[in-house]
């Protein structure tokens, strides 16, 4: 597993947020169980060992449009993480999100997830970002509604969401009926 200088990338961030890189370190870190003096107490959860997990099999990821670190500025505790599924199919990314359940309610996930969209419909040739979210976790769903992503369509409880960029109207479809 080996990264770019996660300080050579640029970092999306937000009024409460930075949104680092992943470096190999953070990774290694994750996976054997070490705990950081900078992560949250709650840190990571199951969804950030699972990234972590995967960051070798998918070089992209630590690149400057993949994974990053939610930070949480006023403590400067790593409280989650985010990213995309690097690299794009036609011109559309999937994004991902976690934030521990010490931070959770206080709109971290829906900030970090604006901002990463933002920064991911500068990218060349992106010109959709989407996301999934189980309806049978409402709170994901709403983080997404609230992030401007407009619901597209809703299959085996799973809704898909997705945000075009600005000027762009197309979407696969959009759900009118009972979820």
């Amino acid at each position: 597993m080996t990264s770019p200088s996660s300080s050579a990338l640029p970092s999306p961030s937000t009024e409460r947020l930075d949104l680092r890189p992943w470096s190999t370190a953070d990774a290694h870190a994750v996976l054997g169980g070490t705990r950081q003096a900078h992560w949250a107490h709650d840190f990571p959860g199951e969804g950030d060992r699972v990234v972590a997990g995967l960051l070798d099999r998918n070089p992209d990821w630590l690149g400057p449009y993949g994974h990053r670190l939610v930070v949480e500025r006023e403590s400067g505790l790593v409280v989650g993480s985010i990213g995309l599924f690097w690299p794009p199919d036609q011109g559309t990314v999937e994004i991902g999100y976690g934030i521990v359940e010490s931070r959770s309610g206080r709109g971290y996930a829906t900030e970090a997830a604006r901002a990463l969209t933002d920064f991911a419909l500068t990218a060349p040739g992106v010109h959709t970002v989407t996301a999934a979210a189980e309806l049978s976790n409402p709170a994901s769903v709403r983080v997404l509604e609230k992030a401007g992503f407009l619901r597209w369509s809703v299959e085996n409880g799973v809704a898909r969401f997705g945000t075009p960029a600005p000027g762009r109207e197309e979407s696969p479809g959009t759900v009118t009926g009972p979820e």
